[in-house]
């Protein structure tokens, strides 16, 4: 009889050990798979990023042919495309002060060219250009890729982060060193809306 409790004791402790491997083997398994994704749509952000970055040269080379079209905007583009080349985020390495440097050096770039687009206006025969009007679509369309891609990349980081933090899966995701990942947040001044005057 007491050897029999003694087999029933290994019986039960092999079971709690085999739910136990099964729950950490599951759970990193799925916490690798979410963490996959959320690079992979960080590799599309940058992307679509640096189709902007490619546009942006022949943009400047377009309006630079208008002798006498401001160059202190132009200025302001080309040294805010130098400084967002300089950003760069590896996907170990998605913190909030890293992205938050990367949004920053994009925003910059984003305003310098809507700086840009505005000076545009003041020269009929530039916004007549059809190469400068081939250019300001494929920008157009980046921007709203960007946005698409920022959007689709805070989803896979919210459903990495929940998954993380569940519990029992947070002690698994500390054991195994795998960290939250930031956000894109929205632009200073998002939520307020633009004036518009008629």
């Amino acid at each position: 009889m007491h050897n029999s409790k003694k087999w029933i004791v290994i019986a039960i402790i092999a079971v709690v050990l085999i739910i136990i491997y099964s729950s950490i083997k599951g759970s990193y398994n799925n916490m690798v798979q979410k963490e996959e994704a959320v690079t992979a749509q960080w590799g599309n952000v940058e992307n679509v990023y640096q189709r902007r970055m490619d546009l942006i040269p022949n943009l400047v080379n377009t309006v630079k042919g208008y002798a006498d079209f401001e160059k202190q905007t132009l200025t302001q583009v080309i040294e805010a495309r130098a400084k967002a080349t300089q950003v760069k985020i590896s996907p170990d390495n998605l913190n909030a002060e890293s992205l938050k440097q990367f949004q920053s050096a994009q925003g910059d770039l984003s305003s310098a060219l809507s700086r840009l687009m505005v000076v545009v206006e003041k020269y009929p025969d530039l916004k007549a250009n059809q190469n400068f009007l081939d250019l300001q679509a494929q920008l157009e369309g980046t921007e709203n890729r960007i946005a698409v891609e920022r959007r689709k990349f805070n989803e896979m980081a919210q459903d990495y982060n929940t998954y993380i933090r569940k519990f029992p899966k947070n002690i698994w995701a500390s054991m195994f060193g795998f960290e939250k990942k930031a956000y894109f947040e929205a632009e200073k001044g998002a939520e307020k809306a633009p004036t518009v005057q008629f």
